[in-house]
């Protein structure tokens, strides 16, 4: 199955994924103008009226960019759309991205029909991320485009599959657009993710530690200075599993390595105070970050990334 049009010909085989709190307009236009899918979530945008505001910052942005370098136009943009229950900001929300036709909303925590036709309706392609291939096939059957499979070692919410296992189970059945989340930084993992299977790499750790990223200055070192041992798996914050940084577990006063499992019943993915207190404190991060070496701006990780696509592709593929 051919990619969706506005999938096909991307500078960089690279979706960056949404963060909750950290990715703003700012990121968004600094991933997309340099040849990334940017992307974020509509609750990032507080209160609700703002994300009006955000979405034309975007557009404008890029329009901009491409009238000026028509040669290298910007990728497209993704607004994440969280589906679950919790969510009292989803009915304001999904109108204020068909106004401005949205190219790409990426949703998660639960796959709905009404919201695949209504991303349609504008003209707009669904993806959903998913942690395993039951998921990955009620995603398809409920009518999103493409999928997200998010594996072991990504950041924050987070499946617990091999990636090999999981893209080779999606692949037996689903021939459409596909991205990979977990562990993945650097321009080799994205090259190894393409020969999984996979269409795109789906990267998000590595994009808070950048200039743009609204994340706190404590929170982008600590990605510096952190590896894969820095990670710890836990369902206590959210009621899901997801991976976070074990120093700032340690900064809130408990002991990462001995912590208790949650209730599910007290899930909340809605965007309120509660939640974002938990991402504001807690910091969620992936598996990768051992290949990040120093807080840049968004294009300079963008260039590494694709220089080290290239050399990867020369080294394995010859060219």
């Amino acid at each position: 199955m051919p990619l969706p049009p506005v999938l096909q010909n991307l500078p960089l085989p690279i979706i960056g994924s949404p963060l909750f709190i950290v990715s703003n307009p700012k990121l968004v236009i600094a991933q997309c103008t340099a040849g990334v899918v940017g992307s974020m979530p509509a609750l990032n945008a507080r209160p609700a009226e703002q994300l009006d505001e955000w979405l034309a910052e975007i557009t404008e942005g890029l329009a901009a960019w491409n009238k000026a370098n028509p040669d290298r136009p910007a990728a497209p943009f993704a607004i994440n759309q969280i589906v679950h229950k919790t969510n009292d900001r989803l009915e304001h929300d999904m109108p204020v991205c068909a106004k401005y036709k949205v190219p790409i909303v990426i949703t998660s925590l639960g796959a709905r029909t009404d919201i695949n036709d209504a991303v349609h309706a504008w003209g707009g392609v669904v993806l959903h991320d998913i942690i395993n291939n039951a998921f990955a096939r009620k995603a398809i059957e409920k009518g999103a485009d493409g999928l997200i499979a998010v594996a072991a070692g990504a950041g924050g919410h987070a499946g617990v599959k091999s990636p090999f296992a999981l893209i080779q189970e999606i692949r037996e059945w689903f021939d459409g657009p596909l991205a990979l989340s977990g562990s993945i930084a650097t321009g080799g993992a994205v090259l190894a993710a393409q020969a999984m299977g996979a269409d795109f790499a789906y990267i998000g750790s590595a994009f808070i530690a950048t200039d743009e990223a609204r994340a706190s200055e404590a929170y982008k070192q600590c990605i510096v200075d952190s590896n894969s041992d820095e990670i710890v798996y836990s369902s206590l914050f959210t009621g899901v599993h997801g991976n976070y940084l074990k120093p700032s577990i340690r900064n809130a006063g408990m002991d990462p390595d001995n912590l208790p499992e949650s209730d599910p019943s007290k899930m909340n993915f809605g965007g309120g105070d509660s939640a974002k207190k938990a991402w504001k404190d807690i910091w969620g991060c992936g598996q990768g970050i051992g290949a990040v070496k120093a807080v840049v701006p968004a294009r300079e990780l963008c260039e590494r990334l694709a220089r080290e696509y290239r050399e990867a592709r020369a080294r394995v593929c010859g060219g």
